[in-house]
């Protein structure tokens, strides 16, 4: 045998045992704390990665709510019960949730409402059409119909219609707002699920310019904010665009049958009160 082989081992050795000390000390010294809350909470969450709490992904939610960066009622997909069982890992009470929302789609102006620039034969996407000319549609604020934000949402809460328009199944909905962020026209909108009525149109044209281009686009003709229509003022002009203010104002039904260019939209699952038929 090799008179240097046993000394070659036994040094190696010794290195061996050196370096792994030095490595145990180190990760022993330079470990970072893992509050073992945040492995709780990533249990609960919905595991989603939608970003409606404003953080990239669940992970990272978790980790926000338990250094008290974040409010443990962000996350909407889980909505309430989410929230109770996180507050409840945390130690708090009293935790209330967000008003919940809904996604709605601002636009009315499909195939068969809106006026066509030329036929589209692109990539299937809203945000690679609208950088060919401002996208197909007469109208530069519509909804170009290509469902960017029916493949964006993750929960198969939106599917498109037959006239190319998005359309939103609220059982389903969320409200995480990756439509809204989605789509380049800025058509997709989150409101309060008390509110009835909204308006489907976005367009910042008047008269002319609108119908010219859509049927059912709203020109500014002022109508619905005339006191004769809503007398409390539950509708006002900002620019060239009614804005409800009073989300629950019976007025607002007044306002839907008023509008010439049909451009506000009730919400399926609410209805027109029926008047009393007259005696």
């Amino acid at each position: 045998m090799d008179p240097l082989f046993i000394p070659s081992i036994i040094a190696l050795g010794g290195m061996g045992l050196l370096f792994g000390a030095g490595l145990a000390f180190a990760a022993k010294k330079f470990a970072v704390e893992v509050d073992p809350r945040v492995a709780q909470i990533i249990e609960i969450l919905p595991g989603a990665n939608c970003g409606s709490c404003g953080r990239p992904g669940c992970s990272a939610y978790a980790e926000a709510v338990s250094s008290g960066a974040l409010p443990p009622n962000r996350c909407t997909p889980g909505g309430k019960n989410v929230a109770e069982r996180i507050s409840s890992i945390l130690g708090l009470v009293g935790v209330e949730m967000e008003e919940p929302k809904v996604a709605v789609v601002q636009c009315q102006g499909g195939k068969n409402e809106a006026v066509e620039k030329y036929l589209y034969e692109g990539i299937h996407d809203c945000n690679a059409a609208v950088l060919i000319g401002g996208g197909l549609k007469g109208c530069q604020y519509g909804c170009l119909g290509l469902g960017s934000c029916v493949k964006a949402c993750p929960f198969d809460a939106m599917y498109m219609n037959d006239n190319g328009l998005p359309v939103v199944i609220e059982d389903k909905c969320t409200a995480c707002g990756i439509c809204v962020s989605t789509c380049p026209r800025g058509i997709m909108r989150l409101i309060s699920r008390n509110q009835n009525v909204f308006l489907g149109c976005v367009s910042q044209e008047k008269l002319k310019a609108v119908k010219s281009v859509c049927t059912v686009g709203c020109f500014a003709c002022k109508i619905c904010v005339t006191p004769k229509v809503t007398p409390s003022e539950a509708i006002v002009m900002e620019g060239n665009l009614p804005v409800i203010k009073d989300i629950q104002n019976s007025e607002l039904y007044e306002a839907v049958k008023k509008c010439p260019a049909g451009s506000y939209v009730i919400r399926e699952k609410s209805k027109i009160p029926v008047e009393p038929e007259q005696v």
